[in-house]
């Protein structure tokens, strides 16, 4: 199914940003789906964003007005930027694929192509 790898994670202040990298290899990133999600210790992985191939986005409601994605198609990359960012955010952060949408995006079982992540950690 490809490869997947994120990058772009570190220390970042509070109120900080931060533009993580999920690139593709093997994977059309403007035909695919391609879903973001984060994973703090102790924690399930937990729904971020989201781009479906017919180009909708979708967040979640702890990110939305925080969070956007875009794409550079000649890099094969989709980005996902964060902005006031919060101690809370601290995670790993991974992208992954599918071919075909599922209305259950927000769920992390549902995918099956997954990055190793980024950590992204939010100082106090």
């Amino acid at each position: 199914q490809g490869t997947l790898v994120e990058s772009g994670g570190g220390l970042v202040r509070p109120g900080g940003s931060v533009k993580l990298s999920c690139a593709a290899s093997g994977i059309g990133i403007s035909t695919g789906n391609i879903g973001w999600f984060r994973q703090a210790p102790g924690k399930d992985r937990e729904f971020v964003a989201a781009r479906r191939q017919n180009g909708a986005t979708y967040y979640a409601d702890s990110l939305k007005g925080r969070a956007a994605i875009s794409r550079d198609n000649a890099k094969n990359t989709l980005y996902l930027q964060m902005n006031n960012l919060r101690p809370e955010d601290t995670a790993v952060y991974y992208c992954a694929s599918r071919t075909n949408w599922n209305v259950q995006y927000y769920r992390a079982d549902v995918w099956s192509n997954w990055g190793k992540g980024t950590q992204l950690t939010g100082s106090t």
